[in-house]
């Protein structure tokens, strides 16, 4: 579908051949849709969005963990998403540790608690956030064994049985770590946004204006990354990168975080 979606998005442009740009507007249609700039947004939701992805955007950027930030947009697209955040994987991860995975929970929770710190009250776009961040902190307490208090054990849970394979105690169990875990992830969230607070209104105030931010605007905004990056993802993406090569992550996609009505 992508490879498709890529050459409809080259020819389109009337281009002679696929550069970097086709690739990531082939990407953005088949994960997000097609753009809806004819969806008109108060400017009380439009503004609320550019809060929402900005809360994301600042979160991977300061971050270790985070994957690097490759665009945000408050565009809405075709699947009802009203923004944005993509990412691009730092490298070729196969085994991820507790510290990885709770720095992409509170990423995923950037949106959220950015709305509640430059609101008087948040709104339902964040649904998808909490989703993924719920499943992630199941899947560390039921099949990776990352809680102490669990242990190293697999828990199997089919949801078409009417009673669960163990112990109603179990349950209760791991429902409170699983709390535990999204709660330490919020936390680590809202810490660092109450500190990059006005960092995250310079860059909601910049998405208002632009709509769309790459890269070089965040560290025109923000300053270079602090850690360290994939060579490969700086060589294409970073300042002056070789625009019209093929993606150098093939396979991944890129990444889009956020909600049902807010990506």
């Amino acid at each position: 579908m992508l490879l498709c979606t890529l050459t409809t998005t080259a020819a389109r442009s009337s281009a002679k051949s696929v550069v970097m740009t086709h690739f990531e507007q082939a990407i953005e249609r088949v994960v997000g849709g097609l753009e809806k700039k004819s969806l008109v947004l108060s400017s009380e939701e439009r503004k609320t969005v550019a809060y929402h992805e900005a809360g994301h955007a600042i979160c991977g950027w300061f971050f270790k963990h985070a994957d690097p930030l490759l665009k945000v947009s408050i565009i809405p697209r075709g699947q009802g998403a009203l923004g944005y955040a993509q990412y691009i994987p730092a490298s070729d991860v196969y085994l991820m540790n507790v510290n990885q995975l709770m720095d992409r929970m509170a990423m995923t929770l950037g949106g959220r608690i950015s709305e509640e710190l430059h609101f008087e009250t948040v709104t339902s776009g964040a649904s998808d956030d909490f989703n993924k961040v719920t499943r992630m902190a199941t899947a560390m307490v039921t099949k990776w064994g990352m809680s102490k208090k669990l242990g190293p054990l697999h828990f199997e849970d089919d949801e078409n049985r009417m009673h669960k394979p163990f112990a109603e105690s179990t349950a209760q169990m791991i429902d409170a770590e699983v709390s535990r875990i999204v709660h330490e992830a919020y936390k680590q969230c809202r810490e660092l946004l109450m500190e990059k607070k006005k960092q995250v209104g310079v860059v909601a105030e910049e998405l208002l204006k632009k709509e769309m931010l790459d890269r070089n605007d965040m560290v025109r905004l923000l300053g270079p990354r602090e850690w360290d990056e994939n060579k490969e993802f700086v060589k294409y993406f970073g300042p002056g990168g070789e625009k019209s090569a093929p993606p150098p992550f093939p396979g991944e996609g890129g990444g889009v975080e956020g909600g049902s009505a807010v990506m």
